[in-house]
């Protein structure tokens, strides 16, 4: 592939490359808990949550695939292997605890809480100091993405 000549140095695209990787990590691995939880919600709420969980899993695979090609787009290649996820992610690897609304509600708002932070954390200095106002752009949206979800899964907790 041909370098990109996008206006932002190679040192910097490294320093956003390895940001969004981590990115990456986390939305791949809130995807895995989040379709784990809609294949074994339990409880009364059953139908309701089974329906929600599969919303927020196709929501995460496209949130998944956009962060890759942003990777991509600045001339690095996205991780893909699931060590990798696990060594850079900010998140546990896995649910615990019961399978029914009020658990997996809590566990997966934790995360997009997590991812909200690291987001946070990122968005100005990928702009200022990186250079990379459009990635900005694109981390601020993620963060309001999760932000909605978020508080969707926050009201659902007693």
């Amino acid at each position: 592939m041909k370098k990109a000549n996008i206006g932002i140095t190679d040192k910097n695209r490294a320093h956003i490359a390895e940001q969004l990787n981590k990115i990456l990590a986390d939305e791949f691995i809130l995807y895995s808990k989040t379709l784990n939880a809609h294949w074994n919600i339990e409880g009364p709420d059953f139908h309701t949550v089974h329906v929600y969980l599969e919303t927020l899993y196709n929501e995460q695979q496209q949130i998944v695939d956009t962060v890759a090609e942003k990777i991509r787009s600045i001339g690095h290649y996205a991780l893909g292997d699931l060590g990798q996820y696990i060594e850079v992610s900010h998140l546990s690897k896995k649910l615990t605890g019961k399978f029914d609304s009020q658990n997996l509600f809590k566990e997966l708002l934790q995360d997009h809480e997590s991812i909200i932070i690291f987001l946070r954390e990122n968005i100005a200095p990928i702009a200022e100091k990186f250079g990379a106002e459009g990635i900005s752009d694109y981390l601020t949206g993620l963060m309001e993405k999760h932000e909605k979800t978020a508080w969707m899964l926050r009201s659902h907790l007693n």
